[in-house]
């Protein structure tokens, strides 16, 4: 009897979020120098002067996914016991390794006391992972239900991680709803030419294209992911993108209204989005896989065209210097990066359909 293959949704989730801490704890990866200071002297150093409570939680819980996610990623090969304890001490030599390469950043400044609520985090990830890991992510409820939804193998399992990727970047208030690759934050006044000039009139309008080719994508990417069309699916996954862009708003940038959002370009580009949606979702899977490669083409485009939004720089200019520097950056790097590798999964899904039909 052939046994079966290993799942694959927790090694990419694990992967995918180790990948953000280490961007996360090393942003902005500029300024590199040797301050001739011993590397590890701050695992020696007193208590820190400057601390807060939000600090260490922020720390505790930044680590506790890393170490559950890596225990049912480890545990087919080394059993449950061994798997968590190689996630809790995977998590501390993490910890430990970005805080040592912290000494060379001029903008870092490492800390024991950072590494020590790390390494919490990362253990109890990884006692939660070892009672419920396997539940969740093979063999459980979630598991069936997953199975059942997108089936299973290497191309859902890139899927549903591409979908946590895009829900991740509506954590940042100060990008465009649902506007995903702008690559000019990346490249610098040297990369992309100037865009358009911002105005009052014209603004809204390329907002409204923005989210309206943006929701055309993602819900034609959503529905070629699923095995058959479940559109209420599709429509949930929307409400929880505005629900989440609604908390950032309202928990990171301390608003008044999580409703900011709601512009007179962002609900005209969302009811246009979704009957375009709606309409393409009864194509043929080829049509609709195509429909949402281009539409992923056209939304980045007009992306990068948008014209700067005055309200969105005074809103990145606060953030800026409260706690999350380092989670704007992360975000943006994904937002600018999401649908590039949306492209590439189109592809090769496409690819292995046509092998698997061969």
């Amino acid at each position: 009897m052939q046994r079966a293959p290993h799942p694959t949704l927790p090694l990419y989730l694990a992967a995918a979020y180790t990948l953000l801490v280490i961007y996360a704890s090393l942003h902005p990866f500029s300024g590199w120098r040797d301050s001739g200071a011993p590397a590890s002297a701050f695992l020696f150093a007193a208590w820190p002067r400057y601390w807060t409570g939000f600090d260490l939680v922020t720390n505790v819980i930044a680590y506790l996914p890393l170490g559950f996610i890596w225990v049912p990623t480890l545990q087919p090969r080394h059993g449950q016991l061994l798997a968590a304890l190689m996630a809790a001490m995977l998590c501390a030599c993490l910890s430990l390794s970005l805080e040592t390469l912290q000494n060379f950043l001029p903008s870092r400044v490492p800390s024991n006391l950072d590494f020590g609520s790390n390494s919490l985090g990362g253990l109890l990830g990884a006692l939660a992972g070892a009672r419920w890991g396997t539940t969740l992510l093979d063999g459980g409820r979630l598991h069936a239900l997953r199975t059942r939804l997108v089936g299973e193998g290497a191309m859902p399992d890139a899927g549903l991680v591409l979908l946590a990727l895009w829900l991740l970047t509506q954590l940042n208030p100060a990008i465009l709803l649902f506007g995903n690759g702008d690559l000019r934050s990346l490249l610098g006044p040297l990369g992309l030419p100037v865009p358009l000039p911002y105005t009052a009139e014209q603004f809204p309008l390329v907002e409204a294209g923005v989210v309206a080719t943006n929701t055309l994508a993602v819900g034609l990417l959503a529905g070629c992911l699923l095995r058959r069309a479940r559109r209420k699916l599709v429509a949930l996954l929307l409400a929880v993108a505005l629900a989440v862009k609604s908390f950032s708003l309202m928990v990171l940038m301390d608003s008044i209204s999580g409703w900011s959002w709601l512009t007179p370009g962002n609900v005209a580009g969302l009811a246009a989005g979704c009957l375009l949606w709606l309409g393409a979702s009864c194509l043929p899977g080829n049509a609709r896989q195509a429909l949402a490669a281009l539409s992923l083409m056209l939304a980045t485009v007009l992306v990068n065209l948008a014209p700067e939004n005055p309200y969105f720089s005074a809103i990145l200019q606060v953030w800026r210097q409260g706690h999350f520097l380092n989670f704007n950056g992360l975000t943006r790097l994904t937002s600018a990066l999401w649908p590039f590798l949306a492209l590439l999964w189109l592809m090769l899904r496409r690819e292995t359909k046509v092998n698997h039909e061969l």
